[in-house]
């Protein structure tokens, strides 16, 4: 049923992947297919707070996130299925749809805090992808 899964983690909060990252792997396990995860660098800010950041400062977080990334496969799938490694900047939800398009994702896997009422107001990512993605989506919730 599915062959190419798509986890979205944040690797500066563990609510993001605790519970989504064994599900993921539980279920390309049953299925036979590819694990694929996904890290999102936020777009920096422009105008003149751009001014005030070191020159080169975008490049340096998508290698930082990119290692990070590698670290925290290893440190946490030493054991499951070989994972291909994704790392993405923008705005998060939009790059979470461009990227399981690219790769073909059959299902996206996110981890969802519980509601809170201003998660109600802004929408908060998961519900977004939810909301614009062609393909199924499972939010696993802490």
């Amino acid at each position: 049923m599915y062959q190419k899964i798509l986890l979205c983690v944040d690797l500066h909060d563990e609510a993001s992947w605790r519970k989504s990252l064994p599900a993921a792997v539980e279920i390309c396990q049953s299925f036979g297919a590819e694990l694929h995860i996904l890290t999102v660098v936020p777009d920096l800010p422009s105008g003149v707070l751009k001014l005030y950041l070191p020159e080169g400062r975008a490049v340096n977080l998508i290698r930082e996130s990119d290692t990070s990334l590698a670290e925290f496969v290893s440190r946490h799938l030493a054991k499951s299925p070989t994972a291909h490694q994704h790392v993405g900047q923008g705005t998060v939800y939009r790059v979470i749809l461009e990227t399981a398009g690219t790769i073909g994702a059959d299902l996206i896997v996110m981890g969802s805090h519980s509601p809170a009422m201003s998660d109600f107001m802004l929408g908060p990512n998961a519900a977004r992808v939810v909301r614009h993605s062609d393909r199924s989506v499972l939010v696993v919730r802490e």
